[in-house]
């Protein structure tokens, strides 16, 4: 279980609990701070607070340890090579997932410049999911996409949350937001976040 005391950056302040195979829809108007909330949960900028993953303290934890479980994914990826495959650790591996989220599977010596937003996207998610994490914060994870491949991400992430990985998922869909969210937590203008049932 993911435990959030107390945690604040800026503007925005929160205190919920994740359970493990549970996916929580965040909702709230642009510039309200969905991303400063995911970005402090994964500790990528200065926060205060206490946020535990199963009880054990994230500074507790080496950084990058802590990130592996508990796994950012911004909206638009970032990539720090010329070429895609170069990206993954083990690129047969991720295939299958590529695959499944609509990309060719001869994309991998493909150079980044010649992906779309959308295939920029998935195979960031792709590289995301390959981590296994305990925790995905997922920031827009389909705001690029077209209905197909935005249903082959919700489904891929289902089969995940059912094998028990929890997941904050924002998105500005309210329909998406009731088929992905046992809970929808709402954000207001003044960072405070309040639990709405889908």
């Amino acid at each position: 279980m993911l435990t959030v005391s107390g945690l604040k950056r800026l503007h925005i302040a929160a205190s919920f609990d994740l359970q493990d195979g549970e996916c929580v829809a965040l909702q709230g108007p642009s510039g309200v701070g969905k991303t400063l909330l995911l970005r402090a949960i994964a500790d990528l900028d200065p926060n205060e607070g206490t946020v535990k993953l199963d009880g054990a303290l994230r500074e507790a934890i080496p950084a990058p340890a802590w990130r592996k479980q508990v796994t950012y994914l911004a909206a638009e990826p970032g990539w720090w090579s010329d070429i895609v495959q170069e990206h993954f650790t083990a690129w047969n591996d991720a295939l299958p997932l590529v695959k499944r989220l609509g990309l060719p599977d001869d994309c991998g010596p493909w150079p980044i410049q010649r992906l779309s937003t959308g295939e920029r996207q998935r195979l960031g998610l792709v590289r995301a999911l390959m981590l296994r994490s305990r925790v995905l914060l997922l920031d827009e994870p389909t705001s690029a996409l077209d209905s197909a491949s935005a249903t082959a991400v919700e489904c891929l992430i289902a089969e995940r949350v059912a094998n028990g990985t929890s997941v904050v998922w924002s998105t500005h869909d309210n329909a998406q937001a009731r088929r992905i969210g046992s809970r929808i937590f709402a954000m207001s203008a003044d960072g405070r976040i309040e639990e709405d049932r889908p």
